[in-house]
């Protein structure tokens, strides 16, 4: 507990994604949707482990494909600002698979492909209460 307040355990699911270019999409996902770089392991061209935090909590791993098909994972990104970021996402080179719009279900959210072909959603809905 910090100053009253418990603090977040550190993330416990990962979403993991592989990469033919895997420091080109760590770029990427930092310049066009916001991660941090938190840690990337690897030589030269190769990546073996890299974590991205995602500044409100969480993060994703990637690393290099290897013989692992790359531009096949899919991750769904709780956001505050989808309409700042979807604007960062497009001006950064995202592919617009589905446009910025609100949901029946209370979220705004939007959809889009990076240049390795994984899918990502970014929206407010933060997910049903347990």
């Amino acid at each position: 507990m910090i100053g009253g307040m418990t603090t977040a355990p550190p993330p416990q699911v990962w979403p993991t994604v592989f990469a033919r270019d895997a420091r080109a999409l760590i770029k990427f996902l930092v310049d066009a949707f916001g991660f941090e770089e938190t840690v990337v392991y690897g030589d030269g061209d190769v990546v073996h482990h890299a974590e991205l935090a995602w500044p409100p909590g969480g993060g994703i791993m990637l690393g290099s494909a290897g013989t692992r098909t790359p531009g096949t994972s899919q991750a769904y990104v709780v956001c505050d600002d989808p309409d700042g970021l979807y604007k960062r996402a497009v001006a950064g080179g995202a592919t617009v698979v589905r446009e910025l719009a609100d949901t029946d279900y209370g979220s705004r959210d939007f959809a889009v492909l990076d240049p390795e072909g994984n899918h990502w959603s970014f929206g407010t809905y933060r997910g049903h209460p347990r």
